[in-house]
């Protein structure tokens, strides 16, 4: 079966409540798993940019805004117990050294490589040593930049699966470019999924999945009209609700592939 992941990404605002409820709609439409984010701000974004204007609802600058997004520990911990209880896994993608060091401390059971950061060696690196299983997504990459990550993986024998990814939030569809994912799975002899940051509900997700891909990530939210930069590109619950529907059905549709006799046709 596909395994389709939820991702909260920002669209929680920094706000707990938002996010149990958002780990809710995840569970309630059959999702195998949640994903929110990790990031040192100080560290991945210049001091330039970080004291840039912008208003937010929580103040005046990139870093009033960036920085009431993040998750602290106490918060992530309730984020564990509230998955557990909902019987959900979750994980995290970090965007520096120092954060996916210090998030192993929560024992989650996947990776991920969000595509701004395909390209950091040392974290790619951090990630591969601990052996779990990794989602890379390749937003914004050339076949190089893939290849290099790979690299690392298998030198480091780390399971892993490629997502093909466009990083415009939202994407047009006219780019989508789903024939890479059969491409991909060619090229580089592993799963391929499609992480998508579309506007519409399925019709990229579903044709993502007739062409081989083995997992779907897309960004969740309560309100698509809510404050943030991800929120257009996300599915409010309903939503959600109806892509997974389709995906289950469309893999009943597509079968095994073995030629038989169906009972159904012997009358």
């Amino acid at each position: 079966m596909v395994f389709i992941t939820a991702e909260l990404g920002t669209n929680h605002m920094g706000d707990i409540k938002i996010a149990k409820k958002l780990i809710d709609a995840a569970v309630f439409a059959g999702c195998d798993a949640v994903k929110l984010q990790k990031k040192n701000v100080e560290k991945i974004y210049t001091k330039e940019f970080l004291d840039s204007p912008i208003e937010s609802p929580w103040g005046s600058t990139q870093r009033d805004m960036r920085q009431h997004r993040e998750f602290n520990d106490n918060q992530f911990k309730q984020i564990d117990l509230h998955c557990k209880r909902k019987k959900i896994p979750w994980f995290v993608s970090c965007w520096d050294v120092e954060s996916q060091i210090h998030m192993r401390k929560f024992r989650t059971k996947f990776n991920k490589i969000a595509s701004a950061m395909l390209v950091h060696e040392k974290l790619l690196h951090t990630i591969a040593e601990e052996k779990k299983y990794t989602f890379i997504s390749t937003g914004m990459s050339s076949l190089k930049d893939i290849e290099k990550a790979v690299k690392i993986f298998r030198k480091h024998h780390c399971p892993f699966e490629l997502m093909h990814c466009h990083s415009a939030y939202p994407m047009p569809v006219e780019e989508a470019n789903l024939k890479l994912i059969p491409f991909l799975k060619k090229k580089f002899r592993c799963k391929v999924g499609y992480s998508g940051h579309e506007a519409a509900a399925t019709y990229v997700s579903l044709p993502a999945v007739f062409l081989g891909a083995t997992s779907i990530e897309r960004h969740i939210t309560l309100d698509r009209a809510s404050y943030g930069t991800d929120q257009a590109a996300s599915l409010e619950p309903k939503g959600l609700n109806t892509m997974i529907r389709d995906i289950r059905i469309l893999e009943k549709i597509m079968g095994d592939g073995k030629k038989r006799v169906w009972k159904s046709e012997i009358p």
